[in-house]
């Protein structure tokens, strides 16, 4: 009952808040922050052979202050074969609980430098990998956002009523 009743909420929130004014870039860009990381877990789409996308969850690390966000991910997936084929990918982010979801869309590369490695290491993925962050089945993927989209009643970012867009901005 409580979820039905926030879904309506958020439904009808650009009504009421169309009328507040434009959000800033940074508005925007602190909403998502706050928004991915609550969400914790993220979908990674990725560009597989012919036309067909290819998505997974995957565990990032928090966004660092450029918008950058890092994947670690065993170095024989697919999604790496599918990045260095095309390395345009799209980050979505979902928090359930508030109804609210973040898109990047961006870049990415495979990262596969030592030092980039360990600095990118999380406890939790100890029991993926055989030798944590220096073995060789270990990768990352560095995804440097391009566009940051944001639908976030909590702060305030609906999305459009007219066209039914969310709030968002381009990134260097």
């Amino acid at each position: 009952m409580i979820a039905a009743r926030q879904l309506v909420l958020a439904l009808a929130a650009p009504l009421v808040l169309a009328a507040q004014g434009a959000p800033t870039k940074a508005d925007i860009v602190a909403a998502a922050r706050d928004v991915m990381t609550r969400a914790r877990y993220a979908t990674l789409a990725t560009n597989g052979p012919g036309t067909q996308p290819q998505a997974r969850i995957v565990d990032p690390m928090l966004p660092d202050k450029d918008m950058i966000v890092w994947i670690g991910t065993n170095s024989l997936t697919r999604k790496l074969a599918e990045i260095r084929a095309n390395n345009h990918v799209t980050l979505l982010y979902f928090d359930a609980k508030g109804l609210e979801y973040v898109t990047l869309l961006g870049v990415a590369d495979v990262v596969t430098d030592k030092a980039e490695k360990a600095k990118h290491w999380k406890a939790e993925w100890e029991p993926f990998y055989k030798k944590g962050a220096a073995g060789a089945d270990f990768a990352l993927i560095r995804v440097r956002a391009t566009r940051v989209e944001v639908m976030s009643p909590s702060h305030k970012l609906v999305n459009d009523p007219a066209n039914w867009r969310p709030a968002g901005v381009n990134l260097p």
